[in-house]
């Protein structure tokens, strides 16, 4: 945007910003989302957590998931497989 109506001449950039929210994992159970984005720097550290923050969204196509490297550690109870 470049003003004509003032004696100087300036130009002002502007980036667009969106609403966003954050929530742990616990605090996101009961709740259904559209869209949801799950950072796994640190890995999950219960039992049962990764599925939860998973399953907020309806579609896979709304979840967006951040782990470097392209994994992280599941907690599962090996007698919970068997």
């Amino acid at each position: 945007m470049i003003p004509t109506d003032v004696p100087f001449e300036f130009k002002r950039l502007q980036f667009p910003v969106r609403l966003a929210f954050a929530m742990t994992i616990n605090k996101s159970q009961g709740q259904s989302l559209s869209v949801c984005g799950i950072n796994l720097e640190n890995p999950c550290f219960s039992h049962g957590q990764l599925y939860v923050a998973c399953s907020r969204v309806g579609k896979p196509s709304d979840l967006f998931v951040y782990a470097p490297g392209d994994q992280t550690k599941n907690i599962v109870y090996h007698k919970a497989l068997q």
